[in-house]
């Protein structure tokens, strides 16, 4: 990968180093160094193999159990489990030092930034988390390590433990409504940023792609970091193109902080 544009790059960490409010956004290519795959990029999970889709589809989840048995197995086998925060985690977390991050927006599910160790008062998780198993029915709450252990004693599809309802990693599947709670605290804290940074994410997800425009409206500075173009590109003040993990170190330094 070609190294950032140095011009871009500075322009970027001034725009950083003068804001108070800080929102960071985040998608799958943050995670990427961490050795987990993003969906859609050259080597992601869904366009390598597109049939692991329709396990993200949550009309196809519920109907096929063929589907489920499918998800549990790959669950079993997900590198999220061992994976590490990675360089691009770590800087963030700089940034939380330096008392500027107003809020991070992640449409991550692997629960890495907090292991890294930002608050998690900060941390929006707006697709939810693999760390928590749901019932679709009962709603019941519990670690997703209880029901992985039933799939290792050889329960193919475990059901919930209370109703017998179908379950389901705590995140949000494809056909799946959003919590309203969780994307309205996402879009408050994007009206209040003076610089939104989104990071690692193509932006064509929606509602929470909407992060970055609503804060272009009331007035913040977009900064851009990611390897391949985003359907944002055209509306950020400065679009950084290359390394993650070679970009945020330098964008949230703390000796660049003023």
């Amino acid at each position: 990968m070609d190294a950032a544009d140095p011009r871009q790059l500075e322009f970027a960490c001034e725009l950083v180093g003068e804001a108070q409010r800080i929102v960071v956004l985040t998608g799958a290519g943050i995670s990427t160094d961490s050795g987990i795959p993003d969906f859609r990029g050259p080597n992601g999970v869904w366009t390598k193999n597109p049939a692991a889709e329709k396990a993200s589809n949550i009309s196809f989840y519920l109907a096929e159990p063929e589907v489920r048995r499918a998800a549990w197995q790959s669950r079993l086998e997900t590198s999220a489990w061992t994976a590490e925060p990675n360089r691009g985690h770590l800087a963030v977390v700089d940034l939380e030092r330096s008392g500027r991050l107003h809020a991070l927006v992640t449409q991550n599910i692997d629960g890495l930034h907090q292991r890294a160790g930002v608050d998690p008062d900060l941390v929006i998780e707006v697709h939810g988390t693999i760390w928590y198993s749901r019932c679709w029915e009962c709603g019941d709450r519990r670690l997703m390590e209880e029901m992985l252990q039933r799939v290792r004693n050889g329960e193919a599809d475990p059901a919930c433990e209370l109703c017998g309802g179908i379950v389901k990693s705590d995140t949000i599947s494809f056909g799946q409504s959003l919590i309203p709670e969780v994307i309205d605290r996402a879009m408050k804290v994007s009206e209040q940023a003076d610089v939104l940074v989104a990071i690692g994410s193509t932006l064509s997800v929606y509602p929470v792609a909407n992060c970055v425009p609503l804060a272009k409206s009331r007035g913040a500075k977009v900064v851009i970091v990611n390897a391949e173009p985003t359907e944002m590109d055209d509306i950020a003040d400065v679009v950084v193109r290359g390394s993650i993990g070679e970009i945020l170190p330098q964008l949230f330094a703390p000796s660049s902080n003023t």
